[in-house]
């Protein structure tokens, strides 16, 4: 769905470090839920958001500006995001937090790709306009931010950060697993919870509009929520003489989110492409010979551009000095980051740690070794000849 305004939210930190999470839409209403913001700050950054290029207003933008959530003031929300914001503003904070992390793993999953998952400082839309297109790009960053909500809600649940939850109640008496016997205890992640919100909050626009790209969303946002669940690991603690662990206490716990990176960049790799039923109701699979099933599949509408060259209207930033790896043949190699056009190659020093020996007690003390390699650039896209006759 091109072209639409998403809501936005900002919390500490994000993509660029700043201090916590405000938003500003017109108004006159302001809940605060901290200390009052003085009008110097508040002017500040109403100009900020004034003059701040909008392609689409995004949540995403929830790390990135400052400390505070003025819900009322937020452009893009939706009245049940709104309400959601005002009754819960310790949640949004931990979604600040959160959309750090998830920012974080998308780039270290594209790290050796054309498309890197690069953002764009001060733009609501954290991406740019290669979200607008509804490509595998953004079926993955639909998907991980999805389960960037679940990890922060359902982490600050047991933490015991948010008045609203705490750890699963559920979760009581005996169970079993392959070794044997178990009592509940401890502190279970709450993961329904954190799904329950994330559902709510992060879904609410895209049920207010019924075309191909808020399907694609919705169904993405779902994958991304489930992705989390995936990897609940029981955690246990041994009881008896010795450590024997004749008795257990056991708990679920949410595994590392590089697990759910990890899966997601797998599934964007496999993702379907599919088109929007007559009736509009969801979607059938572009491919007629496709037998298997979407359920826990990534979707998409539209082929991605192939970022080889920057693009304005399709939000590629291209690869021109992009780093790329001489020897690989993988997409970090110079011949497919680079797009063919060749690379550059720069000798540079570089300083690191060698020689270390332990100190009794207790340091370990190393020495600076120097030593010069090759680093390898994209070159940039030649201009066609006749664009230099003058």
């Amino acid at each position: 769905m091109k072209g639409r305004n998403m809501f936005c939210l900002m919390r500490s930190g994000g993509v660029s470090d700043s201090s916590r999470a405000m938003g500003i839409r017109h108004g006159t209403r302001i809940q605060h839920h901290s200390k009052p913001i003085s009008k110097i700050y508040f002017i500040f950054i109403l100009l900020l958001l004034i003059f701040t290029p909008r392609v689409d207003s995004s949540w995403w933008y929830i790390g990135a500006l400052g400390a505070r959530v003025i819900c009322d003031n937020i452009p893009g929300l939706v009245n049940k995001q709104r309400q959601l914001c005002q009754r819960h503003p310790d949640l949004m904070q931990s979604i600040g937090e959160g959309a750090k992390e998830w920012i974080k793993e998308c780039q270290h999953q594209f790290r050796h790709h054309r498309w890197n998952c690069s953002t764009l400082d001060r733009d609501h839309t954290v991406f740019g306009r290669v979200m607008l297109r509804s490509s595998r790009e953004a079926a993955f960053v639909y998907a991980i931010s999805s389960a960037g909500v679940v990890y922060a809600i359902t982490r600050a649940c047991s933490q015991g950060e948010l008045k609203i939850c705490n750890c699963d109640s559920h979760k009581r008496g005996r169970a079993s697993d392959d070794r044997g016997n178990f009592d509940w205890g401890g502190c279970s992640d709450n993961i329904n919870y954190g799904i329950k919100f994330a559902k709510a909050f992060v879904d609410a626009r895209e049920r207010m509009v019924k075309d191909a790209r808020a399907l694609m969303n919705l169904h993405n946002n779902r994958c991304g929520r489930m992705a989390v669940k995936r990897f609940m690991k029981l955690e246990c603690k041994c009881h008896g003489v010795s450590g024997s662990c004749s008795l257990r206490t056991c708990w679920l716990a949410m595994s590392d989110f590089r697990r759910t990176g990890d899966y997601l960049r797998k599934k964007y790799n496999t993702a379907i492409e599919v088109t929007m039923n007559q009736d509009g109701t969801g979607f059938m699979v572009a491919d007629k010979d496709f037998k298997g099933s979407t359920k826990n599949e990534l979707v998409y509408v539209e082929t991605s551009p192939d970022y080889c060259l920057m693009d304005r209207a399709a939000g590629s930033l291209g690869t021109a000095g992009r780093v790329c790896n001489k020897s690989s043949r993988g997409t970090d190699g110079c011949e497919v980051m680079c797009c063919g056009r060749g690379y550059d190659t720069m000798r540079v020093k570089r300083v690191t740690k060698c020689e270390c020996k332990f100190k009794w007690c207790c340091a370990v003390e190393c020495k600076d070794c120097e030593d010069v390699v090759d680093v390898h650039t994209c070159k940039p896209h030649k201009r066609p000849d006749w664009l230099d006759i003058t």
